[in-house]
This record gives structure tokens, C-alpha cells and sequence, in this order.
């Protein structure tokens, strides 16, 4: 068994769309309307036959709720592998994205928070 796909909740998916790929840096893959919504699904560039990555709308008021009450409480939607935390932590800054952590060890690894402006609290991680 795979992992194929993994959902994130978004506020906009145009805004989102925007700022994973311009400012993250993923490669859309699928851009599929669905009704008043659209199936969206990046990839990272160095692995694009890999996990998708599903810009999912918030629509539905559990899934708002759920957003709300994890990004108030401080907890990152998901978390992204990096090879070079400093590095990646100042190009994102040099690209205008807020941080709410510095890069930080936490033992063996060393991880940032960023807000995504879409509603989420995105954490980086390097091994």
C-alpha cells in the first residue's frame, strides 16, 4: 500500500494554487473543475510520479472548524522534508512568507512553521 494523495484544506484555491507554486515551489499536476470547485493536485519537482499533494476546499463547516481550531491552537496542517532548513527558511522570508518558528533543533532534526496564508500553519523538517 501507497500513500498517493494527501488532502490540505484550503480558504482559496486560486490563492493557494498561487502560492504553492510560486512561492513553494510544487508543479500542478491536475487542475480538474469539479462542479463550483476544482480537483488541484501538486507534486513536488524532484518527484513528480510521487505523493500529490490535493488543494482541498474548505466548503464544508466541519472542515473550516477543523483549520480554524488547529491553526488558533499553533498546530501545522502538514509537514514538508527539506535538504537545507536555513537555506529554504530564507528564501522563503526573502519571498515574503511569515514564520511563526524559526528554524529550531528538536533533537536529531530541525523544523520551521510558516502560515500559509490559506488558512494553515505549514511546517518544514530537516532530517
Amino acid at each position: 500500500m501507497n500513500i498517493i494523495a494527501t488532502s490540505l484544506f484550503v480558504q482559496d484555491q486560486d490563492k493557494a494554487l498561487t502560492f504553492y507554486t510560486e512561492t513553494l515551489g510544487f508543479v500542478k499536476k491536475h487542475d480538474v473543475p469539479m462542479g463550483k470547485f476544482r480537483w488541484i493536485a501538486l507534486v513536488s519537482p524532484d518527484h513528480q510520479d510521487g505523493t500529490e499533494l490535493i488543494l482541498e476546499p474548505n466548503d464544508h463547516p466541519a472542515a473550516r472548524d477543523y483549520q480554524k481550531k488547529i491553526f488558533a491552537d499553533g498546530v501545522p496542517a502538514t509537514m514538508f522534508g527539506v535538504a537545507d532548513i536555513q537555506k529554504e527558511y530564507d528564501r522563503l522570508l526573502e519571498n515574503g512568507v511569515k514564520f511563526t518558528m524559526k528554524p529550531t533543533k528538536m533533537g536529531e532534526f530541525t523544523i520551521a512553521v510558516f502560515d500559509d496564508t490559506c488558512g494553515n500553519l505549514i511546517q518544514i523538517i530537516q532530517q
